[in-house]
């Protein structure tokens, strides 16, 4: 029973430093199974036997583990295969910290002394019938002392576990029947502007905590800062859509690769504003085929990609495609800007912040490590766009709004980059808008604390595009009057989450609720 006794030894210690979720009564009875045909002493029938037990006791173990579904990894797997041997290192550090391997050293060696005075198998039995009634008498007990505490409180209905499902159900339908409007834009070439979309991979409030980049400049720079500000979607591929389909309300994720009604098209609706529409990235835009996703989440019928080639190159991807520094992007853009007659609308898509960058001249630092850097390049990096716009002498609305959060600091769930289950800690980013090129002061910040999304972003634009603020003696804090307000749902395939009074809750893949604090 030696390796099945440091087999199960492992599994309690990931489940008391918060790695692993053990299904109590599976082990148990895997346990006891291994008990009765431990006695077995033909080599060939042990052989089978350890054989059969590593075939239930891996996948068992995988299943425990705070790791993505394996069907999630097997629909991934062209993606991982593109991964670096620098990045696959990485993200092995995570999953296993040199801690935990210096732990399971400490274990094997400790179960070699005492095993020869005890029986190891005895104690490993008791610990797994003890922890769980341990465990489950501890949240018993908490959940009693939480209800005494509050009394007799009512409980909302988003509350209640069971309404979680009702309550998503009436987020859907109310979200299917809402939509923005845009008007003509100025036909006065002084009252014209550009539209700028940052869309900025990676970055959420908690990653600008974590890397202590709050208090950059460019956030005070803003004209509107969305601060309560929900992205929906914890990956590339649906930011994409979702943005570009901000003028409709949220769409379920299933949805999201059907084709929407027309007037959904942010860009489709710029351009029949009399925008010319253009997509340009600091990247090639072959993974997961994200470039592709975006012509065809622009709809307009050959809707021009800027070429990015003579823009310099900063870091290597997680794949090692070339990263190409945002600012130099930006200004060899710029510089053929004139080309295109009247106004742009441009929508512009970076990685920099990407997990498993690496920064050239910085390459010993892991991508956690140089992530504050690159935050505060980035951000410092939208100030001077800024300031190139209004050296020119145009006008420009910037749209800076995040895809998703890059999930540096990790939870109880998932591991630091791990945005599989898309908590509020990854879909709720920092979103601002800029108005480049007015003369005179800006005023104060309107902050927009309510629940927003990008439907808020699309009546916003609408509202400037309609009423362009760039005519004489216009108040830029009306324009923020009566965001439609959206309450923060984050989606990927098979699972949803919904905030909560007192959290959120989590609807796995197989449709259980799971309440998170």
């Amino acid at each position: 029973m030696t390796f099945w006794n440091l087999y199960f030894i492992l599994k309690l210690s990931l489940f008391a430093t918060g790695h692993l979720k053990p299904l109590w009564l599976a082990n148990l009875a895997f346990v006891a199974v291994l008990a009765l045909t431990s006695p077995i002493r033909q080599r060939a029938w042990r052989i089978v036997r350890f054989i059969a037990g590593l075939g239930i006791g891996v996948p068992l173990l995988y299943h425990e583990a705070i790791v993505p579904p394996f069907s999630r990894v097997m629909e991934e797997a062209s993606g991982l295969e593109s991964f670096t041997a620098g990045y696959w290192v990485e993200l092995a550090s995570r999953f296993l910290p040199p801690a935990i391997i210096v732990a399971v050293v400490a274990v094997v060696l400790g179960h070699w002394l005492v095993n020869r005075w005890l029986r190891v198998a005895s104690f490993v039995v008791v610990a797994l019938v003890a922890l769980p009634i341990w465990h489950f008498a501890s949240l018993a007990i908490s959940s009693a002392q939480s209800a005494s505490a509050n009394g007799a409180r009512t409980t909302s209905v988003v509350e209640q576990p069971l309404d979680h499902n009702a309550a998503l159900a009436a987020f859907r339908t109310a979200e299917s029947q809402r939509q923005v409007t845009f008007g003509k834009l100025s036909a006065n070439p002084n009252e014209q502007f550009d539209v700028i979309i940052l869309h900025i991979c990676s970055l959420s409030w908690d990653d600008l905590d974590v890397a202590k980049a709050r208090d950059n400049p460019m956030l005070s720079h803003f004209d509107y800062l969305l601060t309560n500000f929900s992205t929906a979607a914890s990956y590339s591929g649906p930011a994409a859509i979702r943005v570009l389909r901000a003028s409709c309300g949220q769409e379920a994720h299933a949805d999201l690769y059907k084709p929407a009604p027309q007037q959904c098209y942010l860009l489709s609706d710029l351009a029949r504003a009399g925008f010319t529409p253009q997509i340009l990235m600091n990247h090639d835009g072959h993974f997961d085929n994200f470039l592709d996703l975006a012509k065809e989440n622009a709809a307009v019928p050959g809707v021009t990609v800027q070429s990015n080639a003579d823009a310099a190159v900063t870091m290597h991807a997680f794949d090692g495609s070339v990263v190409h520094d945002d600012y130099s992007t930006w200004a060899n853009w710029y510089a053929k800007r004139a080309q295109t007659p009247g106004p742009v609308a441009l929508y512009y898509n970076t990685i920099s912040l990407h997990d498993g960058n690496r920064v050239i001249g910085k390459e010993k630092l892991s991508s956690l490590e140089s992530y504050p850097y690159r935050v505060n390049t980035l951000m410092n990096e939208v100030d001077q766009l800024a300031d190139l716009i209004a050296k020119s002498g145009r006008r420009a609305v910037i749209v800076f709004v995040p895809e998703h959060g890059a999930a540096l600091r990790g939870d109880a769930n998932q591991i630091a980059g791990l945005r599989e289950i898309p908590t509020p800690r990854i879909i709720h980013g920092p979103v601002g808008v800029r108005i480049v090129g007015l003369p005179g002061a800006h005023g104060p910040t309107t902050v927009i604390d309510t629940p927003t999304s990008f439907l808020a972003l699309a009546q916003l634009l609408s509202n400037l595009v309609s009423n362009s603020p760039f005519k004489p003696g216009v108040a830029l804090s009306q324009y923020a009057a009566g965001l439609p307000q959206t309450q923060m749902v984050g989606e990927n395939e098979g699972t949803v989450t919904l905030k909560t009074a007192n959290g959120y809750a989590v609807k796995t893949p197989d449709g259980v609720w799971v309440d998170q604090n």
